[in-house]
């Protein structure tokens, strides 16, 4: 188990360092100038001349990337070129918007994706099982930002129920703004946990030991929730961890429609505005989830089914 841990763990910091890398001479290999975007129309030269020395723009691209690596690793990401704070500081003011959006968003798609997936494949071919097939389908199939302009016409502008944008002044005007931005980013979540839960349920209600107990007479509901359902959240696991930690940064396409202030909002503006530091502490930000996201997702295969052993 120590060997197997070591060796993801190296294999995480070699993906971070490789993304990193990629990141960092691509956003700087296009012909647009930061310090031409952040400066006025009427700067002079020597404007931009300082501007571009003092973010530490004017050395050559090696020099430039060993200074970053230099400085990353003691936690020193460099300033935002927007708001001449330090990118991580900025990346993080908005994280506790992209953390409210994502969890809530998560919990609400494990719930309803879980339920509808397990009592599918409990009720095969009854009502359930068919409006969760629907359920599934228009949810693969329904892009996020088309659902998110229809409902924002019909709950904002037609009926006026709903807010169109913003995150609101907290309380219930808060969770009032969240709805549609919800909705929006559980759709695919919800669509994909129900259709992994429904197939791996009833692979594992055809098994071997579910027959054996109910031969033994044991209860229905344990030997759905105990033998079956326990062995089909293998397959769960493997896409449900990595998905939570993904929508705990948000969505860039949901948070730029309904103009939530979160990371994913703030990734597209810094993007557009050639803000490389930023960029580059949510590169490294969700690569290093990611990877720890599956290392978790490992570990608890071994603790769910005991027969797996790390080699």
């Amino acid at each position: 188990m120590k060997v197997f841990l070591l060796k993801r763990l190296g294999f995480a910091v070699f993906t971070m360092f490789f993304v990193v890398t990629i990141v960092f001479f691509l956003f700087r290999s296009g012909e647009a100038d930061p310090a031409a975007i952040m400066l006025p129309p009427d700067a002079t030269p020597r404007d931009m001349e300082i501007l571009t020395k003092n973010f530490g723009l004017d050395k050559p691209l090696p020099i430039q990337y060993l200074n970053f690596l230099k400085n990353a690793l003691r936690g020193d990401f460099g300033k935002s070129f927007r708001y001449n704070e330090p990118a991580a500081k900025v990346l993080f003011e908005r994280f506790p918007a992209s953390i409210q959006l994502g969890v809530t968003a998560f919990f609400f798609s494990a719930i309803l994706g879980l339920s509808i997936g397990v009592l599918s494949a409990v009720r095969r071919d009854g009502w359930i099982d068919r409006f969760g097939r629907v359920l599934a389908l228009g949810g693969m199939s329904i892009p996020a930002f088309w659902l998110g302009v229809m409902l924002m016409l019909l709950f904002s502008v037609n009926l006026g129920w709903l807010p169109v944008a913003g995150r609101g002044e907290g309380g219930l005007d808060t969770l009032r703004h969240m709805i549609l931005p919800v909705i929006c980013l559980s759709g695919y979540p919800i669509a994909l946990i129900t259709r992994i839960s429904r197939s791996s349920m009833i692979d594992a209600l055809k098994s071997d030991y579910v027959v054996m107990a109910r031969i033994k007479g044991v209860p229905e509901p344990y030997v759905n929730i105990i033998h079956a359902f326990k062995n089909a959240s293998i397959t769960l696991i493997t896409i449900m961890v990595p998905m939570a930690t993904v929508m705990l940064l948000g969505s860039v396409v949901i948070e730029t429609i309904f103009s939530w202030p979160g990371i994913g909002r703030l990734v597209v503006e810094s993007t557009f505005a050639r803000d490389y530091p930023v960029v580059q502490v949510f590169i490294l930000l969700i690569t290093f989830l990611i990877t720890s996201a599956y290392i978790v997702a490992d570990i608890l295969y071994a603790l769910v089914d005991q027969r797996i052993r790390f080699q």
